[in-house]
């Protein structure tokens, strides 16, 4: 399992939203890209970006600021965040990003984005299906930042697209996103045994190293940490040991 680090990107700057709350972000610095630096020195592979103003304005406004941390880090960058149509999925790869991460629009517009992962191949597309816990136990996916419910769960999402070649699956419980309350294992758990040849990315709650050695154990490919690393609750000196331990 490979450690991904987040960033998350507000007029200009490097922040944090809890449970995707905009008016409850930490600001973490005025450099991202310094931030992209002080990551690609973690024994990481891959870096992961949302770019909020886009996801709340449809704008993509931080594309001068991604293709630096791209160029600098020379970390693998995955980026979100208001991608709606094939076009700027086109200019984020033109601009350096490795893979681009699809939310709402698996939901509402499923066939456009199975043409995606047809069109620029399954490996630069990510799938991130963010889900609520229903009454019943239930994944239920979330859409447009967290504001809107689907009726439509986690796994009837993917079954879907299992014939469109899907390979990446970024899968965050909003509950945990950003609370340092730990990650839903059950829920991911149940995700690796349902579909054992797709990569999974874990998102949400991680805490300490040991949440991660747990998704491991798991099965997960991947785990996203942002605040966790952010706030220096896991070292430098941790994720060294625990790529060794791969």
């Amino acid at each position: 399992m490979i450690i991904i680090p987040a960033i998350d990107l507000q007029d200009g700057k490097c922040v944090r939203l809890l449970q995707g709350d905009f008016e409850r972000r930490t600001e973490y610095s005025s450099d991202p890209a310094e931030i992209g630096r002080q990551f690609s020195a973690l024994a990481a592979s891959t870096l992961h970006i949302v770019d909020l103003d886009g996801a709340r304005y449809g704008e993509q406004k931080n594309r001068d600021i991604v293709s630096a941390i791209a160029q600098e880090s020379q970390l693998e960058i995955q980026l979100g965040g208001g991608i709606r149509d094939q076009a700027i999925v086109t200019n984020w790869l033109d601009a350096g990003v490795s893979r681009c991460v699809i939310g709402s629009l698996a939901v509402t517009a499923p066939d456009t984005v199975k043409a995606w992962l047809s069109r620029f191949g399954s490996d630069r597309i990510v799938l991130a299906l963010d889900v609520k816990i229903d009454e019943h136990n239930e994944p239920v996916i979330t859409t447009h930042g967290w504001t809107r419910d689907s009726e439509t769960t986690l796994f009837e999402c993917v079954d879907d697209f299992m014939s469109a070649g899907l390979q990446h699956v970024l899968c965050t419980d909003v509950s945990r996103d950003g609370t340092m309350a730990g990650p839903n294992f059950e829920l991911y758990q149940r995700f690796v045994e349902t579909y054992s040849n797709l990569k999974l990315q874990a998102s949400g709650g991680v805490r300490h190293i040991e949440d991660l050695e747990q998704l491991r154990r798991i099965g997960v490919t991947a785990a996203i940490s942002g605040r966790a690393l952010l706030d220096g609750k896991i070292s430098a000196e941790e994720i060294a040991q625990f790529q060794q331990d791969a």
